[in-house]
């Protein structure tokens, strides 16, 4: 491929690679990777590698996080919407929310 052309994920390279993060023991996978197909009733359908590989880590108990996907803004644009994985969108806005953290050590940050 010429330089800077990512060659799509084929389905057996995503499940060999869920395969040697629940062999390794990882505790969390984090795939951020989206699909591109169109919402489907069935979350665990032949075609969805990462919902099937995200099913295999979890009944490991592995934690599995990935990314809503990239293809909006328009209705029904999220993908990875198995219930066995962490979803996650991000989005800009224009204002900030200060929370306060306290650490383990008693340390405490205030952060935004």
């Amino acid at each position: 491929l010429p330089a800077g052309v990512k060659a799509p994920a084929v389905p057996h390279d995503m499940l060999a690679a869920f395969d040697s993060a629940i062999s390794d023991g990882v505790d969390i996978v984090s795939v951020s990777v989206g699909i591109n197909q169109p919402p489907h009733p069935g979350c665990l359908e032949a075609r969805n590698n990462i919902s099937i590989g995200a099913f295999h880590a979890v009944a490991r108990g592995i934690t599995v996080v990935s990314s809503a996907g990239n293809s909006g803004p328009s209705p029904q644009k999220v993908g990875n919407t198995a219930p066995w994985i962490i979803t996650l969108a991000a989005s800009t806005v224009d204002r900030s929310f200060l929370t306060v953290v306290t650490l383990g050590n008693n340390r405490t940050l205030i952060v935004s």
